[in-house]
């Protein structure tokens, strides 16, 4: 029965709680050698914050992320366009939290080795290859700093949540090359600040070319009266611009981007000077890759990035990841660890994922700036002059229809995983 998990990221240890809860026993492979807490911030809705909460890991999250209050959006002369409430002030039974990706990724870490035993969660084990067995797979695994064998693991089903760059989907898709870059960069930070706004506030500002993204995501940070603020910073290259192919994850240099903020001074947040003081800032690429027409293969299937890749817009990798895990947990508990349960889990959230990929694609609900920027370039005195209140609801109703959490759909369904006293559970 046990289920082997390629990848302990956020949507590996989601899936490995979600088994443990109805007694399946897993295993998560890992290559790194050791999961440390990296990254920068993130947001997670209210539908994946209800998983996780069904998880038992509300009181952790509490503890270290902020409840997001509403989303806003402006134009670059830092003019409102459009704002909305999130999570319980939107009408929601649960928070949306907005929290560093490294400490979320702990708090799995932490439960998963809670709960299932430091035993089952491997580092330094990197997948090569896998065969079909009588009843299951069989799992081949190298140390990736070393080359050195890790020996073979048996088990019922192999799940990928690898990543973007996913050994199991280069070996299903062999001929699918790198992600797909559009053109444009991200420039990402953590800076400690004042509080600006409601001080739980997530902003949008700009257009489609240059945006800017910020929003805290610690109650307060090691300065007294900061906060720990999460910005990005996004600019649509030049078609001259050489990208650093090699590089995804790389150390930013601020002169590379900041003067396009300098005039971005608004009266309720000063852009530059929360750039000009981030300690470290990192560059990434925008990447995705097409959806494919195939998931899951026998007792191998991929969820998370390593299934359906996506623009961080709309703030929906990381919750996407963690339905896929509940989903996966769900068809499992109906049909056992068997090709039954994949297919199952694939027909729901390959076709959902694929509309999110596309939707993101052609920028979410972040469409308003370009609209706004399109019809009014040198500003405007009131929104609705040029962008109706109708078209604003709609676009924003819209993504929320699509990525699955309207707010009346959501309160009104159960939790994806029902948990019945019939259900076999381990012991935690």
């Amino acid at each position: 029965m046990t289920v082997l998990i390629a990848g302990g990221g956020i949507g590996g240890l989601t899936l490995a709680l979600s088994l443990h809860q109805i007694g399946v026993p897993a295993k998560v492979f890992e290559s790194v050698s050791e999961l440390k807490p990296l990254g920068v911030g993130i947001n997670v809705l209210p539908h994946a914050v209800r998983e996780l909460i069904e998880l038992g890991l509300h009181d952790r999250l509490d503890a270290h992320a902020v409840r997001t209050r509403e989303l806003a959006y402006f134009s670059k002369h830092g003019k409102p366009i459009w704002s909305e409430p999130r999570g319980i002030e939107a009408g929601y039974k649960w928070p949306q939290f907005s929290i560093h990706r490294g400490t979320l990724q702990q708090i799995l870490l932490d439960a998963a080795i809670e709960r299932l035993g430091p035993e089952n969660i491997l580092t330094s084990h990197h997948l090569t290859g896998w065969s079909e067995t009588e009843n299951g797979v069989r799992a081949e695994f190298i140390d990736k700093a070393t080359g050195k064998s890790k020996g073979a693991h048996e088990g019922a089903l192999l799940i990928a949540a690898d990543g973007i760059h996913s050994a199991v989907r280069e070996k299903l898709y062999p001929g699918e090359g790198p992600p797909i870059w559009n053109g444009r960069i991200l420039w990402r930070g953590i800076t400690e600040s004042d509080a600006f706004l409601s001080g739980r506030t997530m902003i949008m500002a700009g257009h489609e070319i240059l945006k800017f993204v910020c929003y805290p995501i610690s109650k307060q940070a090691d300065s007294a009266d900061k906060f720990k603020i999460n910005w990005v910073a996004e600019r649509h290259m030049p078609p001259t611009y050489q990208w650093r192919r090699e590089d995804y994850n790389r150390t930013a240099r601020l002169e590379e981007f900041l003067p396009w903020f300098k005039d971005w001074k608004f009266d309720w947040l000063d852009v530059p000077g929360l750039i000009e003081r981030c300690p470290h800032a990192y560059e990434y690429p925008l990447v995705d890759r097409d959806p494919v027409a195939q998931w899951t293969f026998g007792r191998v299937t991929l969820m998370g990035d390593a299934a359906h890749p996506m623009y961080p817009i709309g703030s929906n990798g990381a919750s996407q990841a963690i339905l896929d895990a509940r989903v996966i947990t769900r068809e499992i508990l109906a049909h056992g660890a068997t090709n039954a349960a994949l297919v199952a889990y694939e027909a729901e959230r390959r076709p959902a994922t694929t509309d999110l990929v596309m939707l993101n694609r052609r920028n979410g609900p972040e469409q308003v700036m370009q609209m706004i920027e399109e019809r009014a370039p040198d500003g405007y005195d009131v929104v609705t002059d040029v962008l109706s209140l109708p078209e604003l609801e709609d676009i924003a109703a819209n993504y929320k229809r699509v990525a699955g959490f309207q707010v009346e759909g959501l309160n009104a369904k159960p939790p994806i995983v029902q948990i019945t006293q019939a259900t076999p559970r381990a012991a935690s």
